[in-house]
């Protein structure tokens, strides 16, 4: 992919639509007068008074025990440096985003024109009523040190500058782990430490903390080995200066247990590497490029642990596993600071939750089967759901034990609970879907590479390693779109089916022979194949492509056919289903059958809800699922009831093991508390279903397309039911994104089947 299209990518992503990755949404209703009355004038004076009379009631009332203040100058932003505090405000939104979707807090991000440690310092205090945490980002050394130590004297709620102590917190995770594996001591280390910033400076801090010795600490910047006899020290690396006799990193590093790598690519060679002691740890954590190679540094010390900043290797110190968390802890308890003790004890949780058995659903993100404790995995992975439940709990324990929270849990378990609640599945399953495909990227063939949707979708997947993509097509005319759209597809595989002759005629006599008694004569098997959906679907069969993609520009009948006639369903299985996946605001639901079968009977129903309840658990949720039709229980007679309630009969009596129930209406089934007071009997009662069976393919069809348009919610799909090899069918005119998400799921599909076909 070109420099330039990145880069219009980007501004595109940032640009479309509303501008901007964030927004303010209300919380209660506003759709009545009565609701604007309460909202503001005159019933918001209650309130007002309320918290006039008790200043602690703020957090009873509005939105501040929630809300963090993500504030920067602009002076170091990235890697980009002082750059302003308006081109930094994209940093901060995206910091804000990451506060939601893994800790559900809220954020304003507030990006002030000044400079000087008072006027910064001011403003930031001035804000103290109106938040309830403050974040700073993106701040330059020296300052930062000196603002976020004002801050923390003079304010009553949490301050911490992420740059700092993010990095901190969670290589410090990683390091307890790695000396533990390699049997080494903290406080026996000899740890040299490449960069004398904000992170490296507060990373140091820490390890003492943690035990680490600090006479046997070597600290580096730019000029070297930073000792007492040089000249000019500010008082932060006077803090770490040496007597020791050494003056360049290649001296500093031999015989040393830890590097700690936070400075530039490739300042640690191989030779370096070799010079270390036993056991080496080696966090080399420069971005996007380490201090040195991972495969080198791998190649180079078969005794090491490494860990770097990027997500394509083992142990990415990735500050995502702290701060959301600990603000998260730090605000459910109404901490008055974010301390060491708070922050040792993020470490401690850290470092602990990797020892724990890895979820399934991590392991399924990683298409690993036996992630555990080890070399390569010393810290948690990003996609754990547990960190909210383990690191939150952890900071907001320490604060009420170090006396800086003013509001006490008790019922440890209700918080948990809640903390689950707050995290919900709504964003994280394609998340996790990506990375599990990611693991082993798989050949996806795409019938219809002469249209720019199909080439930047497959630009997508290849750059980010989801699936390895085959193009069909007229050569020429591909090239043509690839180079009018600067597109990046150097190397992939482009197949024009009227120029391989010997496939297509091996194709179509395979049709042939499996369709001669359905009406297919050898002539129009030739033909058929000239169509791509039939010579991509041949491909699959023949082990040419583990996956097709086609129906960007064909209606799904038209699509769907070619592949039920070359490629078999699963044994086992008497029909196919389309399902689709829709991302609510409440979490994922999904939707059957919404694309293949017209009018089922009972026993196909039964069939279909079967081939869904398997589909569902592959995304890592355990199905609840409802068979929907305009009756409840028997409420109403009808054909439709009727068949519904002979399918779920068949269900309970043959298959026991799946939850589900009905004949039920939607709203039923979606409504935890209507389902609870009129039908506590329903084997949905307790919850809510998340899967819902349609009676018929027009019912199914519709509602998911309303949901759609109207509830806002995100359809992923459609995803294709019970074949032997998987063929997703797209949506009519699918945009990019929804092209990649089905991409995406048919990797997952080809590694699930080969998973299968391994275990029997």
């Amino acid at each position: 992919m070109s420099k330039t299209t990145k880069k219009q990518d980007a501004l595109d992503y940032h640009a479309q639509g509303r501008p901007g990755k964030i927004e303010v949404i209300p919380t209660k209703p506003t759709s009545t007068q009565r609701d604007l009355t309460l909202a503001y004038s005159p019933g918001v004076a209650d309130p007002c008074l309320e918290i006039s009379n008790q200043k602690e009631d703020v957090y009873k009332y509005t939105a501040k025990g929630n809300l963090v203040a993500v504030i920067s100058n602009g002076t170091a932003v990235l890697g980009l440096g002082n750059i302003g505090p308006e081109a930094g405000k994209p940093v901060m939104e995206g910091k804000g985003l990451l506060f939601k979707i893994f800790a559900d807090i809220d954020v304003f991000d507030l990006e002030l024109n000044v400079n000087d440690v008072d006027g910064f310092v001011n403003i930031v205090k001035a804000l103290e009523p109106t938040f309830g945490g403050i974040n700073l980002e993106d701040i330059k050394a020296p300052e930062c040190f000196e603002i976020e130590r004002r801050l923390k004297e003079e304010m009553n709620i949490p301050v911490m500058h992420d740059d700092q102590h993010g990095t901190a917190i969670i290589s410090a995770a990683a390091l307890l782990n790695a000396c533990e594996l390699q049997h080494k001591k903290l406080e026996d280390c000899k740890i040299v430490v490449n960069g004398a910033g904000a992170a490296a400076i507060s990373c140091t801090r820490l390890y003492i903390s943690l035990g680490a010795d600090k006479n046997k600490v070597v600290m580096l910047d730019r000029n070297g080995v930073i000792r007492n006899d040089r000249e000019e020290l500010n008082a932060l690396k006077k803090e770490f200066a040496t007597d020791s006799d050494v003056f360049t990193l290649e001296e500093a590093i031999k015989n040393a247990d830890v590097f700690i790598g936070l400075s530039s690519a490739d300042v640690l060679s191989a030779d370096m590497l070799q010079s270390m002691a036993p056991n080496p740890i080696v966090f080399a954590m420069a971005n996007p490029n380490p201090e040195i190679d991972y495969e080198l540094a791998i190649a180079t010390r078969s005794d090491i642990i490494m860990a770097t900043g990027r997500s394509d290797y083992p142990n990415q110190v990735n500050n995502v596993l702290g701060f959301p968390y600990i603000f998260r802890g730090a605000l459910d308890v109404r901490a008055t600071a974010i301390n060491e003790e708070m922050k040792i004890a993020a470490v401690r949780a850290i470092a602990d939750l990797a020892k724990l058995p890895v979820p399934e659903s991590v392991n399924l993100a990683y298409n690993s089967r036996n992630l555990r404790f080890g070399k390569d995995y010393i810290i948690p992975k990003p996609v754990d759901n547990r960190l909210i439940t383990i690191v939150a709990p952890a900071v907001a324990k320490a604060a009420i034990d170090s006396g800086v929270a003013k509001f006490i849990i008790t019922d440890w378990e209700a918080y948990e609970d809640e903390l689950k609640k707050r995290l919900g599945l709504e964003n994280k399953i394609m998340r996790n879907v990506s990375d599990k495909a990611k693991s082993a990227p798989k050949r996806v063939v795409f019938a219809e590479a002469d249209h720019y949707k199909i080439l930047k979708a497959a630009q997508i997947v290849k750059e980010e390693g989801i699936a390895i993509p085959i193009l069909l097509g007229d050569k020429k005319v591909i090239n043509s779109i690839i180079q009018e759209s600067a597109l990046d597809l150097e190397g992939v595989e482009i197949i024009n089916p009227e120029e391989e002759k010997e496939l297509t005629e091996k194709f179509a006599q395979y049709l042939y022979t499996k369709r001669q008694r359905r009406g297919i004569t050898l002539t129009d098997a030739r033909k058929y194949m000239r169509d791509r959906t039939y010579f991509g679907a041949s491909m699959v069969q023949f082990g040419n492509a583990d996956a097709l993609i086609s129906g960007l520009t064909r209606n799904y009948a038209t699509t769907v056919k070619p592949a039920l006639q070359i490629i078999d369903t699963m044994e086992g299985v008497n029909r196919v289903a389309g399902m689709y996946m829709m991302i609510t605001k409440k979490g994922p639901v999904f939707m059957a059958d919404t694309t293949i079968n017209v009018n089922p009977t009972a026993e196909e129903l039964v069939d279909i809800t079967v081939l869904v309840n398997n589909a569902v658990k592959q995304f890592n949720v355990q199905p609840k699922i409802a068979l929907l039709s305009y009756s409840n229980f028997g409420s109403n007679d009808g054909a439709i009831p009727q068949k519904v309630r002979d399918a779920v009969n068949i269900l309970h009596t043959k298959h026991p093991d799946i939850v589900v129930d009905g004949d039920l209406q939607a709203n039923f089934a979606l409504n935890e508390n209507l389902l609870n007071e009129n039908f506590p009997f329903s084997k949905l009662a307790g919850g809510v279903a998340n899967t819902l069976v349609f009676p018929n393919l027009e019912s199914g069809n519709m509602a998911y397309k309303l949901l759609q348009e109207l509830g806002e919610a995100q359809a992923i799909g459609p995803i294709l039911l019970g074949m032997n090899k998987p063929v997703h069918i797209l949506q009519l005119g699918s945009s990019v994104r929804e092209i990649v998400d089905v991409v995406t799921i048919a990797v997952v599909d080809v590694q699930e089947k080969e998973l299968s076909r391994n275990d029997n």
